[in-house]
C-alpha cells in the first residue's frame, strides 16, 4: 500500500499538461486540493483540541462539501485536517469514509510533540491519506527547524510515500530548503502560492527558485483580493510562478467553506482560471484538476 502510494506521487514529479489533452474525449477531472471541514462547536463527537488556535462555531461537514462538489462539477478532493484538531485525525477519518473514492486526506503531526509523529504509520494504513503538513506561520508555533525531530517527520513521510503539503510564511522558507534538497524523491506541495504577501518581495523570492527543485509544486489557492492589504497585483505573482514551475507543477485548491453552495463554490473555480487564461486550455484544466488527479491517485 505505501510502495503504491510513493510510486503514484513520484510519478506525478512532472504531470505534462499533455494529461489534459489526452483525455481530450473525456472531461478532464476537476480536483480541489485544498479545503477544510470541521465538525462545528456543538457536536460532542469531534471536540477541538486544547490546544486549538481558534474553535470554529459553524458546521463544515463532508456531507455538504459533496453537495456543493456536485453542483459545482468538482469530481474529487483532498480535505486538508485543521489546526483546531492537533494530531486528532478522528473527524478527518470520519470525513474520508463518508466521502469514499472523491475523498483523499492530508494529515497533521508535529514533530517537536513527543509521541505525534509516532502516530502517523497507523493513520496511513487505515485511511486514504497523501499528504503530511508542517505549518511555519507563527512564531510561538515552529517546526524544529535544523534538528532530528523535523527531518524524521520527513523521512517518515517519505517512506509512507506521502507529500510533504508546507504552509509558512515567506520568512521561514529557507528553513525548509535543505530537507527539500535531501529527499529529492519527496514530493513538496507548497501552500497558498508561498504566501506572497505575507512578507517582503525578497523573501518570497527564495519559493519561486524552489522550482529548480523537480519535487516541488506549488498550489493556486488563497488568491488574495486585491481590494485588500497590501492592495499588490496578484496576478504578476501567479504569472510568474507558472512560468518557473511550469503548469505541470501547478494544483489548485479552495473555495469550500461552511457557508459555500455550489455556485459559489463554482465561481472560486472560475476566478482561479481567470489568473492562469492566458494558459492553453489542456494547461489550465490539468492546474484545476488533471495534475491532482494523477499526483493524487483520483480515478
Amino acid at each position: 500500500m505505501n510502495l503504491a502510494r510513493r510510486k503514484l506521487l513520484i510519478a506525478g514529479a512532472a504531470v505534462p499538461a499533455v494529461v489534459a489533452a489526452g483525455l481530450a474525449d473525456k472531461r478532464v477531472p476537476r480536483v480541489d486540493t485544498h479545503l477544510h471541514c470541521f465538525a462545528g462547536a456543538k457536536d460532542p463527537r469531534f471536540p477541538y483540541h486544547e490546544r486549538a488556535p481558534y474553535r470554529p462555531e459553524p458546521a463544515a461537514t463532508p456531507r455538504h462539501l459533496l453537495e456543493c462538489m456536485d453542483g459545482a462539477g468538482v469530481d474529487f478532493a483532498v480535505v486538508v485536517h485543521p489546526e483546531p484538531y492537533q494530531d486528532d485525525h478522528r473527524y478527518l477519518e470520519h470525513c474520508l469514509e463518508i466521502g469514499g473514492k472523491r475523498l483523499r486526506g492530508t494529515c497533521l503531526y508535529f514533530s517537536g510533540r513527543p509521541g505525534s509523529v509516532a502516530k502517523l504509520p497507523g493513520l496511513v494504513n487505515r485511511a486514504p491519506i497523501v499528504a503530511a503538513r508542517v505549518h511555519a506561520y507563527a512564531p510561538g508555533r515552529l517546526p524544529p527547524f535544523g534538528k532530528p525531530e523535523l527531518r524524521a517527520l520527513w523521512k517518515t513521510a517519505g517512506d509512507l510515500g506521502l507529500a510533504l503539503q508546507i504552509h509558512f510564511a515567506p520568512r521561514y522558507a529557507s528553513g525548509f530548503e535543505p530537507l527539500i534538497k535531501e529527499f529529492p524523491d519527496t514530493r513538496v506541495i507548497i501552500d497558498h502560492l508561498g504566501r506572497p504577501f505575507q512578507g517582503i518581495p525578497e523573501e518570497h523570492e527564495v519559493v519561486v527558485r524552489w522550482a529548480r527543485f523537480k519535487n516541488t509544486v506549488i498550489k493556486l489557492s488563497s488568491i488574495p483580493l486585491q481590494t485588500k492589504y497590501p492592495h499588490r497585483d496578484i496576478a504578476s505573482v501567479i504569472k510568474r510562478l507558472v512560468a518557473e514551475f511550469g503548469a505541470e507543477r501547478m494544483i489548485y485548491g479552495g473555495g469550500f467553506n461552511a457557508s459555500a453552495t455550489p455556485n459559489s463554490y463554482r465561481a472560486a473555480f472560475d476566478r482561479a482560471e481567470s489568473f492562469i487564461a492566458q494558459l492553453p486550455a489542456a494547461d489550465r484544466a490539468a492546474i484545476l484538476g488533471g495534475n491532482a488527479a494523477k499526483m493524487f491517485g483520483f480515478t
